[in-house]
């Protein structure tokens, strides 16, 4: 690939572990992308980057309940971020679920893709389209249609 992507990186307390896993095993693929990553989930990443001599430039935000959230929202909105991968815990209620809902949502209004699972993230991260110049994805259209 010779873009260099930004790749939000999130995960909920109880997903972290699987996030960091699936981190260093696609470790090779994300050394060579910015990495945006709320507090805590960043600080892991880095030091289990660390620990293994991977170098990558990741860039941590406020952690999730504090805002980070919304931070990388406010990225995507601004076109700053090309793919976010968010290992949501659906088994326990959140107390900043309107962050949550709000940075999905923002990804899904531009056009962002985001996945929710590692299963997702594996194939977003390995399709042909990022090393495609050629292709260009289509802006959303929200409009009434008619008949």
């Amino acid at each position: 690939m010779n873009k260099k992507l930004t790749i939000a990186l999130v995960a909920h307390d109880r997903r972290k572990a699987d996030m960091v896993e699936w981190a260093l095993h696609n470790a090779e693929f994300l050394s060579h992308h910015h990495l945006i990553c709320t507090g805590t989930t960043g600080r892991l990443i880095s030091n289990a980057f660390s620990e293994k001599g991977i170098h990558a430039e990741i860039t941590c935000m406020h952690s999730g309940p504090l805002g980070g959230d919304a931070e990388i929202a406010a990225m995507v909105v601004r076109k700053e971020v090309n793919l976010a991968i968010f290992l949501i815990d659906d088994l326990n209620p959140q107390p900043h679920e309107a962050d949550i809902q709000m940075l999905l949502r923002q990804c899904r209004v531009h056009n962002i893709p985001i996945a929710c699972n590692r299963y997702s993230a594996d194939l977003m991260l390995t399709s042909a389209l990022w090393d495609d110049d050629s292709y260009v994805p289509m802006e959303p259209k929200y409009m009434h249609f008619n008949r």
